[in-house]
């Protein structure tokens, strides 16, 4: 038995029952505490960051001799941080063949050293945060915890589930057909699991680590060489991810190149190439909508994960708590700026208004209301930028700057500054913009970033039908509804089981629709177009495997 299996066996049983129970449980605290952490851990960590900027970044792999590395901080500065450029025929190459000796390691070492990683990740978590930080533009606080804690939890998740599938296909049986009065059928078989081969993890720039972790430590645990090609604009946190992985394999014996770092720049990308290398047998992709079409159009023969686009939807009907409803859609709509894929973008309400506990409220009123939730949220600029964070992308800005045009613009979306936030940082507060259900061409396509609309419907049963519609055509990963009618809430909770959208119901308080546990929610589920796969259930690892059987004659 492996000795790191041993070490954390324990902390794995836990996570393979809290995978089975869909209960609350995490072995990775999410509060950057130097209490848990250590106490220089926090002055520790943005140390170790400022010593990769304007640096070549280490790591020991198959290289062309050249760098690349253009990463922005999107707080207003350039990280400098340089990785080493590869060509991706050598790059799998190296991988396929330092697989081999991975794919003939026992399971318990395989999944040994996956928990061993993750131990190591999340002793790190506070360089991570920066790291995250600084190339996604997630606050402090959102990127410590979304590129720390929660995605080691959702690697371990996928270890968990990945040891449980494979712990189910035995090692050795006798197998003995009775033939009446004739002696039993012998047969002797051995069963072993063996990995697809070469893994190709493609990230995005917004969740660099939770987008990508499930899909890694899936393919590392079932003894797929794993090739991992970060987004050129949030490298840095993956690059750690390889690099630490990387020490671990090398420790325990195995060749390094398991694990390979693809970096590339905008203007020479290198996915394509991956995608399409032969030797390449599954394709992990979090990104567009037309991105993950190519992908899957042009990787035929190869196992294809993807989280694509969708336009999550609200359908506010009624409420005990218009406060509460008003403030929670605020901060949903606020968190990082909308640059979520839970995030929401439509709410419906019908065209003659909602029943709440402060009177009738019409949809002038309840666009207003969560417009004056968002002044109220956003007032103070420490808060806000708290929040909102930074935007990735200087394209979504535009996207704002096109969106105004769509309707009346009920809240406007402006820059934050003032207060702690670094000049140059690129901020924006929700844009939300009021139409009528007609207007179908505008919200009937994500409109990715701090972008929301109010749409008038002609009753609640038109608000449930375009909702769950919207989910079925165009994809969605999360729904919500709120309602005081539970007749209302099953005839959601149908129409959205039925276009693969997992619903929350009146969501007033502290939990958000744009938050997904590791351990209990199931992220994304595969039955409508916003997502091939689902993280993480059996499915999202059992195909990354298949078992080998060697049957001889019993004595």
């Amino acid at each position: 038995m492996s000795e790191l299996f041993d070490r954390h066996r324990e902390t794995l049983q836990r996570a393979v029952e809290a995978a089975h129970t869909r209960g609350y449980w995490s072995p990775y605290p999410e509060m950057p505490s130097g209490r848990i952490y250590g106490e220089t851990a926090k002055a520790d960590g943005e140390a170790a960051f400022q010593a990769l900027l304007n640096a070549p970044f280490e790591i020991d792999q198959p290289t062309t001799g050249a760098t690349v590395g253009k990463e922005e901080s999107p707080y207003g500065f350039a990280l400098g941080t340089t990785y080493p450029a590869t060509d991706p025929v050598a790059l799998v190459a190296a991988a396929r063949a330092a697989g081999k000796a991975w794919a003939q390691a026992s399971v318990e070492t395989r999944v040994g050293i996956c928990m061993e990683v993750l131990d190591r990740i999340n002793k790190q978590s506070f360089l991570m945060a920066n790291a995250v930080m600084h190339t996604s533009g997630q606050s402090f606080m959102m990127a410590f915890q979304a590129g720390g804690p929660h995605a080691q939890d959702r690697g371990l998740e996928a270890v968990a589930y990945a040891y449980d599938e494979m712990a189910k296909v035995p090692g050795a049986v006798r197998w003995e057909k009775p033939q009446g009065k004739q002696p039993p059928a012998v047969l002797d078989k051995t069963f072993k699991v063996v990995p697809r081969g070469v893994a190709l993890v493609i990230g995005c720039a917004t969740f660099p680590n939770w987008n990508s972790y499930s899909a890694y430590f899936a393919d590392l645990a079932t003894g797929n060489a794993v090739v991992v090609k970060p987004h050129p604009m949030a490298i840095l946190p993956l690059a750690l991810t390889v690099r630490i992985t990387r020490e671990v394999l090398a420790e325990q014996g195995f060749d390094p190149n398991v694990v390979v770092l693809a970096a590339d720049e905008p203007e020479a990308p290198i996915a394509q190439s991956l995608v399409s290398h032969p030797d390449v047998a599954i394709v992990d992709f979090t990104g567009s909508r037309a991105f993950g079409e190519w992908i899957r159009t042009n990787a035929a023969g190869k196992q294809v994960f993807t989280e694509e686009a969708g336009v999550n939807s609200v359908v506010a009907l009624s409420t005990d708590s218009f406060k509460g409803l008003c403030g929670n859609l605020a901060f949903s709509l606020s968190l990082y700026s909308g640059q979520m894929c839970t995030a929401p973008q439509n709410i419906f309400v019908p065209r003659e208004g909602i029943q709440t506990d402060d009177g009738h409220k019409s949809v002038d009123d309840v666009a207003k209301g969560i417009a004056t939730a968002l002044d109220k949220l956003l007032g103070d600029p420490d808060r806000a930028i708290g929040i909102l964070g930074a935007v990735q992308n200087p394209d979504t800005l535009a996207r704002v700057d096109d969106a105004r045009a769509l309707g009346k613009v009920v809240h406007d979306s402006a820059p934050v500054s003032g207060g702690t936030i670094p000049e140059g940082a690129r901020t924006a507060t929700p844009l939300l913009v009021q139409l009528d259900a007609e207007d179908e061409a505008a919200y009937l396509e994500e409109r990715f970033g701090p972008i929301a609309f109010v749409i008038a419907t002609d009753d609640a049963e038109d608000a449930i039908t375009r909702a769950a519609g919207s989910a079925r055509t165009k994809g969605a990963i999360t729904a919500a509804i709120y309602s005081t009618d539970e007749s209302q809430i099953d005839e959601a909770a149908a129409a959205f089981a039925e276009a693969g959208a997992p619903l929350s119901v009146n969501l007033t308080g502290q939990i958000l629709v744009n938050q997904s546990a590791a351990f209990s929610d199931y992220h994304v589920t595969g039955a409508n177009p916003a997502g091939t796969a689902c993280l993480t259930d059996a499915a999202f690892v059992a195909n990354r495997f298949r078992v080998a059987t060697v049957r001889r004659q019993g004595a």
